[in-house]
Formats: C-alpha cells, sequence, structure tokens
C-alpha cells in the first residue's frame, strides 16, 4: 500500500525550503558589513590611483 503524507505538512516544508533559498542569495548580495565595504571601496580608490600613477604620457 501506498505511504500516507501530509499534504500540508508538505506545502510548509516546500515554503520554508524556498524562503531559506531566498534568503540565503539575499545574505550573499547585501551580506557585507559597512566596514567591509568602506574597506572594499577604499581598496579599488587606492589601487586606481597607483594605475593613474604608472600611465605613460603620450
Amino acid at each position: 500500500m501506498a505511504e500516507l503524507i501530509n499534504l500540508r505538512q508538505r506545502r510548509k516544508a516546500k515554503a520554508r525550503a524556498e524562503a531559506e533559498a531566498t534568503a540565503a542569495q539575499n545574505r550573499h548580495l547585501h551580506g557585507r558589513t559597512l566596514a567591509e565595504k568602506r574597506a572594499a571601496k577604499d581598496d579599488a580608490a587606492r589601487l586606481e590611483k597607483h594605475v593613474e600613477a604608472h600611465k605613460r604620457e603620450e
């Protein structure tokens, strides 16, 4: 005989799994702290300044 399942529980489990997947994606996209964002911005500015200083004038 087939196994009985509770559709309400399955539906809630599916919704929880989808919510967790969305949360994981949002953590990946927006999960940096303000200090990490500032450090990355400062690094990018420092590297850009370094590259500009080493360009040849023609």
